[in-house]
């Protein structure tokens, strides 16, 4: 029988149930898009699958559970989406139950701009029918507390005029997209739908989901014809995107075809991506739970 919660064993969190049909039709709608299969995933589209049901008493003053892969190293750090590295194995099938084992891979601690920086790696790996799906490698930064003197971020983005040229894959993003997106993958991050709170971590306005961003450019990669299962997708965040805009995945103008980026409504470049062949030797084979 499917579990609908997470058992723990030291660093190691496993949870297992059967790949949902309504959270991929949810985000097919919040895209505006219909997936090439009803029965398979889109490459990236597993981040609205085998979420974590934390209690609401376990979640902390900024929306960020107090439990799980990885909490807080100290009181009143902040927590962003740096990146991650995914490598598509094989689609995930929906109705059909698969098991997802999160771990600590690594973690290293650098000195930035605004203080001491803490980079934590966690690896999730999804099977399904006894054989590697996905492995995902998402790396999360925390940054010191901010001092309440210390000035607001910059919003790298601003509304674009409807109907302006440009290639690629957009998405006008809004509040209700934001809010929509938090909650089809159970996001309680209040830098997403709370202004006051955003700007009490330093943004002008709503911050855009880094996973939004990379589930974009995977879409750009796949309607360019790129074929992920198979291949590791490596994507960066790079600046926040902030405030209500239209974003747009792409291919870089002095890009190869396997490589993409997230421009802001403003011009800039939020986040980037590549699709590359899996190294062997680095990636023996995802370990079934």
């Amino acid at each position: 029988m499917a579990s609908s919660y997470i058992e723990g064993r030291g660093d190691v969190h496993v949870r297992t149930d059967v790949i949902g049909r309504h959270a991929a039709d949810a985000l097919a709608g919040l895209l505006g898009v219909r997936p090439p299969s009803p029965d398979l995933l889109p490459p990236m589209w597993h981040i609205t699958q085998l979420l974590e049901a934390v209690p609401q008493d376990l979640i902390g003053p900024d929306g960020h559970p107090l439990v799980g892969l990885p909490t807080p190293p100290a009181a009143g750090a902040r927590r962003m989406f740096a990146g991650g590295r995914v490598w598509h194995r094989r689609p995930l099938i929906v109705g059909r139950e698969a098991t997802r084992t999160s771990r600590i891979l690594a973690s290293r601690e650098v000195e930035g701009r605004s203080g001491r920086l803490r980079f934590v790696t966690i690896r999730d790996e999804y099977v399904q029918d006894g054989e590697p799906a996905v492995r995902d490698d998402r790396e999360i930064v925390y940054r010191p507390e901010r001092p309440d003197s210390a000035p607001p971020i910059a919003c790298t983005g601003a509304p674009e005029e409807s109907g302006a040229p440009g290639r690629g894959t957009s998405l006008k993003v809004d509040p209700v997209v934001l809010f929509r997106f938090s909650a089809l993958t159970y996001n309680a991050h209040r830098i997403h739908y709370d202004r006051d709170h955003a700007r009490s971590e330093g943004f002008d306005h709503l911050v855009i989901h880094g996973p939004l961003q990379a589930v974009l450019m995977a879409e750009d990669l796949r309607r360019r014809g790129c074929e992920l299962p198979g291949r590791v997708f490596s994507y960066r965040l790079l600046a926040p995107a902030v405030g209500p805009q239209t974003i747009r995945a792409r291919r870089p103008d002095s890009g190869t075809q396997a490589e993409v980026e997230v421009t802001t409504g403003a011009g800039g470049v939020s986040a980037s991506g590549a699709l590359s062949e899996p190294d062997r030797s680095e990636l023996p084979g995802l370990q079934p739970a």
